[in-house]
């Protein structure tokens, strides 16, 4: 994930998708077409541009595939983050790649309601 310098303004859409990556919860995930439906702008590739351009400064690792199929080349920093924020995740098969675990996606997504947060695009 890249960082943006302190001195560059980002596109206002770049903003509200970083913003949504925010409110996020520790242990909770929102898909990129989550986030998109939340905004009511976008779809999951413009969401996944905005992380993977600007993603480092917030909580990247909380945006996730569909599937819970942790992010390609960031498994382990993921999966470190994860574990410590107690996000439930599915053991992988012992035949998997690597043995990495997946989100388990049904205990661990986010619909973007809760105390203090904003009420999504509708």
């Amino acid at each position: 994930m890249d960082r943006v310098s302190e001195d560059e303004e980002l596109p206002e859409y770049a903003e509200r998708v970083l913003s949504v990556a925010e409110r996020i919860p520790p242990g909770r995930v929102m898909t990129y077409g989550d986030v998109a439906e939340w905004l009511g702008e976008g779809g999951p590739r413009q969401v996944g541009r905005v992380m993977a351009l600007y993603g480092g400064s917030v909580p990247w690792w909380r945006v996730v595939r569909a599937d819970g199929v942790l992010l390609p080349g960031h498994e382990l920093r993921a999966l470190a983050r994860y574990r410590e924020e107690g996000t439930p995740l599915r053991e992988a098969a012992r035949s998997a790649e690597g043995h990495v675990p997946r989100i388990a996606m049904a205990l661990a997504r986010w619909d973007g309601r809760g105390p203090g947060d904003v009420t999504p695009h509708t």
